[in-house]
Parts: structure tokens; C-alpha cells; sequence
């Protein structure tokens, strides 16, 4: 009987855990200090005409507070807007004025992920 009983609360928490897993990598968990409230950026409005856009490949992300960071961390540089997917593994980029890639990928790398190329648009 204890046997049993063992066994059946092994297999519940073998149930949640799963059920947690998959919506981890659906991207709907709550991973990343970001909670089960997670706060939206709205887009970064420039204070001048687009004149480039670039396409960053970031590995890293695994869920959508993981593309807010990074959003955010990008968004916080002067004449940058950025929009990040974490499925596709990329933000697109937007500048009023020229930035250097070098800042791009220090502020990415210093939110916690990792840059693997920035591609003029």
C-alpha cells in the first residue's frame, strides 16, 4: 500500500514538472525573473528618421522575458528601437544615427546573452 502511494505521488509530480517544461520552451513559462505578469515595452519612438536597420542574431533566449531584457537593454541606447523575437532568436534594429556594433553587442552581452551577428538591413 505505501508503495502505491509512493508511486502515485511520483507520477504527479512527474506530471507538473512536465506540464512546466513544456510551457518553458513554448516560451509561455515564467522562467527569467520575469513572473507569470510579464510587463511589455511598448515601441521606442526615435526622435529622427529611420537611416539603417539591422538584424541581430542573439542565442540565449529562451522564452518572451527573455526578448523584453534584451529589448530593453537594446531601447536604453540613444537612437536605437528595437523589436526582439525569441522564437526566431533575433531583434531587428532600428537607428536614427549611426551606432556601433561594438555598443549593440556590449549592451546584449551585458543583459546575459549572447551576439552571433549583426546584418545590415
Amino acid at each position: 500500500m505505501v508503495d502505491a502511494l509512493i508511486v502515485l505521488i511520483v507520477l504527479v509530480l512527474l506530471f507538473f514538472a512536465l506540464k512546466g517544461s513544456a510551457k518553458h520552451f513554448r516560451g509561455e513559462g515564467s522562467c527569467c525573473s520575469g513572473g507569470s505578469a510579464l510587463l511589455k515595452t511598448d515601441e521606442k519612438r526615435l526622435d529622427g528618421p529611420v537611416v539603417a536597420v539591422r538584424e541581430v542574431r542573439i542565442s540565449g533566449m529562451h522564452c518572451q522575458n527573455c526578448a523584453e531584457t534584451v529589448k530593453r537593454a537594446l531601447d536604453s541606447i540613444d537612437g536605437v528601437s528595437a523589436s526582439v523575437d525569441f522564437k526566431r532568436g533575433a531583434a531587428t534594429v532600428k537607428e536614427d544615427r549611426t551606432i556601433d556594433d561594438i555598443e549593440l553587442k556590449n549592451k546584449i552581452e551585458s543583459a546575459g546573452y549572447s551576439v552571433l551577428s549583426i546584418i545590415q538591413r
